[in-house]
């Protein structure tokens, strides 16, 4: 394989996870030019430089190649070390974000359908999903920590590739995110009547809870309660869509592959739309 330069367009940052092998992950995925859907990976998000860090809504330029270790179609792995983020638009073109998400793309509002085109041989693995009707959005508490293993190996692998650095300094390099405490999941239906429960795993989500939790004072349940009220009150007075992605190892198995890894909600209506707090919260930091 060959590695073609590619210009991407970002709609997907997951809260990261941990891996043995690659440090810390984020799952990015994007659209291209012509709309086509495009995954990088393996993504160490920690491995980027600071100018590198590249937010929801942006163009990037990478060299890339397609991942012949992944069977989903659109994941490719980058070059990171030619990664280029392009300047962010200073105003929120809410009208432009939509021609570029929604260019030579299905809007899927079927879940099974969507389903069994993972299942076939085109083997889709991103898409965009329109919930007929959003019953509920539900809060359970999750593991505290990172799993032990995982965290002693990629320790390891952090001071392997530092032999020539104080512990001190290893130790300053090595930052590891703090896992969100919660799983967060919407309840919905989709244009068949089927209910369906999926959980979300993206940046936005992680970082408005790390947030509300400061606000609050570390009173965990205000913070939570602060989140439910963006994604169950506030986001349904918008135009709500899923960015759904498969992951690998359950993309052949799961009678449902897909979780939501992103979300998209214009105003709607776009004219008179009554401003909130949630508008003021800086879209850089996701």
């Amino acid at each position: 394989m060959m590695l073609e330069k590619k210009r991407i367009y970002i709609l997907v940052k997951t809260y990261p996870t941990i891996s043995e092998t690659y440090s810390e992950l984020v799952c990015t995925a994007g659209v291209l030019g012509d709309g086509s859907w495009i995954r990088l990976f393996p993504m160490p998000f920690r491995l980027l430089s600071d100018e590198q860090k590249y937010p929801k809504y942006t163009w990037v330029e990478v060299n890339a190649e397609r991942n012949t270790s992944d069977f989903r179609p659109e994941s490719f792995r980058p070059d990171i070390s030619t990664m280029v983020v392009e300047p962010k638009p200073k105003k929120i073109d809410w009208d432009e974000r939509r021609r570029i998400i929604f260019k030579n793309k299905e809007i899927y509002t079927n879940l099974q359908m969507l389903i069994n085109k993972a299942k076939s041989p085109s083997k889709t693995s991103l898409a965009v999903f329109k919930p007929t009707k959003i019953l509920d959005f539900l809060i359970e508490p999750d593991e505290r920590d990172w799993n032990p293993k995982k965290l002693a190996g990629l320790q390891r692998q952090s001071q392997q590739l530092n032999l020539f650095k104080t512990i001190e300094e290893i130790e300053d390099e090595f930052r590891i995110v703090q896992k969100v405490p919660f799983k967060f999941s919407y309840l919905f239906e989709d244009d068949s009547g089927k209910q369906s429960r999926m959980m979300i795993e993206d940046w936005e989500i992680g970082m408005l809870y790390w947030n509300c939790l400061a606000r609050a004072g570390n009173d965990e349940a205000l913070a939570t309660a602060k989140v439910k009220e963006k994604y169950f009150d506030w986001l349904l007075k918008r135009d709500l869509y899923f960015f759904l992605g498969t992951t690998k190892q359950f993309h052949n198995i799961a009678p449902n592959p897909f979780i939501i890894i992103g979300l998209f909600y214009p105003p709607m209506p776009p004219k008179n739309q009554q401003m909130s707090i949630f508008d003021f919260i800086d879209e850089t930091s996701y």
